[in-house]
């Protein structure tokens, strides 16, 4: 699967060669960031109708971004971002354009953040997750904690993983 490699700017998270092609690796440049950006307006402002200024929020510049790109094409193929507060990492905005759905660019993203998180010494992962990808997220380990809420028009539970 994903071969984790030491956490440093453009650090790279493996390939993964099943079902197809696409490299891992922290968003460290200005186009990557935008890449990362312009994913995550296509998947939940332009497919889910969030608004764009709820999109983009105060944790863009704090955030590691993790970018999922295809090999050998380099077209981006899914986002992820890890922001640590209070010795915890909320991992979010995880984005799969269409064309890449369920070939594991999710699975591999939100385990290059949990990695990450490890690296960083955070002792555990939370997330808020659309209840449609609670399965999705149960399979990665993370646990439901509490009731269902709304979040921008969404439906959502807070799940959480020990790291």
């Amino acid at each position: 699967m994903v071969a984790p490699q030491p956490a440093r700017a453009g650090a790279w998270w493996g390939v993964v060669r099943w079902p197809m092609s696409f490299r891992i690796s922290i968003a460290s440049t200005p186009e990557a960031r935008a890449a990362c950006v312009a994913l995550r307006i296509e998947v939940f402002v332009d497919e889910q109708r969030i608004p764009r200024e709820l999109e983009l929020d105060g944790h863009e510049e704090v955030a590691t971004h993790f970018l999922a790109v295809d090999e050998p094409s380099g077209a981006p193929a899914g986002t992820a971002r890890l922001v640590a507060t209070d010795g915890r990492g909320k991992i979010g905005r995880v984005a799969v354009v269409k064309a890449r759905r369920r070939a594991g660019v999710g699975a591999a993203l939100v385990r290059a953040a949990m990695e990450e998180a490890r690296r960083a010494d955070l002792g555990d992962a939370w997330l808020s997750a659309q209840v449609s990808a609670i399965a999705f997220y149960e399979r990665l380990g993370f646990a439901r904690e509490g009731a269902e809420y709304l979040e921008d028009g969404i439906l959502h539970a807070r799940m959480r993983a020990r790291l």
